[in-house]
């Protein structure tokens, strides 16, 4: 079939105004958030509801077009960059939320729901969805299901999988695929909604997604900690842990970190602290009287100099801004910004921060490095510039060194942002051979063609 009357063939089922061919329109979704090249796609497809996503992927199959799903591209790892010659359907025309059910607290929602739009409207019904993505505001729930996506408050709450009661997906024939339910447990078959959590679009195309909600806390304190070193924030994220507190958050900051987001936003942080820890604790207001008190003496007994308390929403609100800031904030010190999320084991962090100056100093990298400090999931950050070829060389061996790091540690690739075509390579380290080979051979049977986001997490077939 020729392009053109493939093109119809999609206009026929998505309605010709759905169906986006022009360069421009091309090249707006041949990106992500990545810094891979971009791949431009043969076309754009827009479904606007569940029938049509269906028919549309089995034309895809049908003439073994390479599909992938994109919901607003934030992804880190280049999990939405197109196959060449490939279609990308996106979701954002999939925006409904179909159901929050206040009695039994689960929502409903369509893939290109807006996840912070979402955790709005469930908190009207006093309601809480604790999820928090740093691109929140832009980015959907299809998509942080997709990347298993983490956020601030992963460390007592949790991450994305945690809230999935479910999952109804398209395969690759068109065929609804229904898993999980709307009741607290549920044994039923396959645990496919599982399968589908964290799988980058590689083994079916969502549909619709059951969430999980849980009643707002009580009471909520939030803290800023300033140390004197990286090695002292780091010691005493370990000490918090190892007394048995679970903050909702446990934030780290380093200085280069605190100077970029105060020249950025302005929001009053101490720019000579060597480090912050940014902690809020959550619960009865017995409890987080009780936590809020141990955790600041155990910020002074590993040397914090200084520890501020919030004294309303208002600060802080701004001291939360002011750490989701961090990303753009270094983003536009350098033409490229490498943002890594290597994870390690709590106790390891003291040993991680160590690594990340050491790779620094090595390699003549400026690296800031910021993140879920009390769940080990860091965040360093290169600033560069791609086109200097001799320092993107070296950025390319501190990537692999901070890997070689992390998971020499008991870590892992990633926390949060997926593997994508950006982590793929590195996969078989942190697993194995084999553990390779059976994703591919699941992959074969689910995906006989391969038009299932080609290439990403476990790369070509062998």
């Amino acid at each position: 079939m020729t392009k053109d009357a493939i093109v119809k063939e999609f206009e026929a089922i998505a309605g010709a105004d759905k169906v986006m061919t022009s360069e421009t329109d091309r090249h707006a979704y041949s990106y992500d958030a990545a810094v891979l090249d971009s791949v431009m796609p043969a076309l754009v497809v827009r479904p606007e509801d569940s029938e049509t996503l269906g028919a549309v992927t089995k034309l895809c199959n049908d003439n073994g077009l390479p599909l992938t799903v994109r919901g607003a591209g934030t992804n880190l790892s280049g999990g939405t960059i197109p196959h060449p010659g490939g279609v990308v359907v996106l979701t954002n025309g999939l925006n409904r939320i179909l159901e929050i059910n206040e009695e039994d607290m689960y929502a409903v929602v369509e893939p290109g729901v807006v996840t912070a739009q979402f955790a709005a409207e469930v908190a009207k019904r006093g309601l809480f969805y604790p999820p928090d993505p740093g691109s929140q505001a832009v980015s959907t729930l299809g998509g942080n299901v997709a990347e298993n996506a983490g956020g601030l408050r992963g460390l007592k709450y949790g991450v994305t999988k945690d809230y999935v009661m479910g999952v109804d997906f398209w395969d690759v024939n068109g065929e609804m695929i229904k898993s999980g339910s709307r009741t607290v447990k549920c044994v039923t078959g396959y645990n496919l909604a599982g399968l589908m959590i964290a799988s980058e679009g590689t083994l079916g195309v969502f549909d619709k997604i059951i969430l999980k909600l849980i009643p707002p806390v009580a009471a909520a304190r939030s803290m800023m900690a300033i140390f004197p070193s990286m090695k002292a924030a780091s010691e005493t994220v370990a000490a918090i842990i190892a007394n048995k507190i679970v903050p909702a958050t446990l934030e780290m900051m380093d200085n280069f970190t605190i100077r970029a987001v105060e020249n950025f936003r302005g929001a009053g942080l101490p720019v000579d602290a060597a480090a912050l820890l940014l902690i809020e604790v959550d619960g009865h207001p017995a409890q987080v009287e009780d936590e809020a008190a141990m955790v600041e003496k155990i910020c002074k007994a590993n040397g914090a100099t200084e520890l501020k308390v919030a004294k309303d929403a208002a600060e802080r609100d701004a001291v939360w801004q002011a750490r989701r800031d961090a990303l753009p904030a270094l983003a536009k010190l350098k033409p490229t910004c490498v943002l890594e999320d290597a994870t390690v084991p709590r106790s390891k962090i003291p040993a991680m921060i160590e690594a990340l100056e050491d790779i620094s100093k090595k390699l003549d990298l400026t690296i800031g490095t910021f993140g879920h400090a009390g769940d080990g999931n860091l965040h360093p950050t290169i600033l560069t510039d791609k086109r200097d070829k001799k320092e993107w060389e070296r950025v390319e061996k501190g990537i692999d060194m901070i890997f070689d790091k992390a998971l020499a540690m008991g870590g892992t690739l990633s926390g949060e942002h997926g593997i994508g075509l950006a982590k793929a390579k590195y996969l078989e380290q942190e697993t194995s051979r084999g553990t390779l080979e059976y994703a591919r051979r699941m992959k074969s049977v689910l995906d006989p063609k391969g038009i299932l986001n080609p290439g990403k997490i476990v790369g070509p077939r062998s």
